[in-house]
């Protein structure tokens, strides 16, 4: 008889794509630049065409996400500002700094957890952030630990990692269905890349381009939203609705190592030594926990003992 994984084991596997899909985001919005949009603009292609291609679908949910309860509605919120938090940091400060500073996110998920829902930090989920930041340092070169925060940006890169913690932990506790929650996180995304976008506008730091530069990256860009988009983001709201809110985020690291691994191939970064460090230390945080399920359905529990270290 084939054994069903569980909800769990299912969600760390999304999560696991999710952290894939969105190392490989920074492709096409090198190629909305190159196709002269800048700025804030391809982050608002980015999440205003796959919102447009889903409205039927919200709509069809329409009357359950009306009648949902105000947690449902407050989690929506912190979604989108995180959101706003994490893509606006970069416009402030330097990208490491951004990176690693958000990407505490498994702290504060961790921390999140043991306190409102009784979960203990294993002895593994320590070596999980442990490898997970110490590759993400090693990668990044940082030689003093990890950045304090000292500027605007690093505070809303900080803020925007904490409130996607938080997020997460309200998915986890709430009863709705996942497929509301990534409606919603579509519809949050779209509205606050709108509002980003007029604030641009409004103070002249965004030149409105030709409208053909939009009509020619739409033949790529829906297909784009529909086949790679909207699929990692339903995978990264599944992992949180199943998930402690710390293995989500360490599972979401994996965006980190693939990003850089594709930016070494298709650009001129640097890839040598500490980079395969740091992609290993990080890839070795994320399948921990999955490995150690797929064991424990392959051949039970005993077998997996050695990786519990609880």
């Amino acid at each position: 008889m084939i054994k069903r994984f569980s909800s769990q084991t299912l969600a760390k596997f999304a999560s696991l794509y999710a952290g894939l899909a969105y190392g490989l985001y920074w492709i096409p919005l090198r190629g909305l630049e190159q196709a002269g949009l800048h700025d804030v603009l391809p982050a608002l292609m980015f999440n205003l065409v796959p919102m447009i291609l889903i409205l039927p679908l919200i709509v069809w949910r329409w009357p359950g996400i009306r009648r949902a309860p105000l947690h449902f509605h407050i989690t929506g919120v912190i979604v989108g500002l995180s959101l706003v938090g994490y893509t606006n940091a970069f416009l402030y400060t330097d990208v490491v700094r951004v990176l690693i500073l958000f990407y505490l996110t498994p702290i504060w998920g961790f921390m999140l957890a043991r306190i409102f829902l009784g979960d203990l930090i294993t002895p593994i989920r320590w070596i999980s952030i442990l490898l997970g930041i110490g590759g993400m340092l090693t990668i990044f070169g940082i030689d003093v630990g990890i950045p304090l925060p000292d500027n605007v940006g690093d505070w809303i890169a900080l803020a925007a990692g904490i409130l996607w913690a938080i997020a997460s932990l309200m998915m986890l506790m709430g009863k709705e269905s996942p497929i509301d929650y990534a409606l919603w996180f579509f519809l949050w995304n779209g509205i606050a890349a709108i509002i980003v976008t007029f604030i641009f506008f409004a103070q002249g730091s965004t030149a409105f381009p030709d409208i053909s530069v939009f009509a020619a990256v739409l033949p790529w860009m829906i297909p784009l939203a529909a086949l790679f988009i909207i699929p990692a983001g339903f995978a990264v709201i599944y992992g949180p609705t199943q998930l402690n809110p710390g293995i989500a985020g360490i599972l979401f690291m994996v965006e980190i190592g693939v990003g850089t691994i594709t930016a070494s191939i298709l650009t001129d970064e640097p890839f040598g030594l500490r980079e395969l460090l740091g992609v290993l230390m990080i890839t070795l945080a994320a399948l921990i926990e999955p490995v150690r399920d797929l064991i424990q359905h392959r051949y039970g529990r005993g077998q997996s003992e050695f990786l519990d270290l609880s």
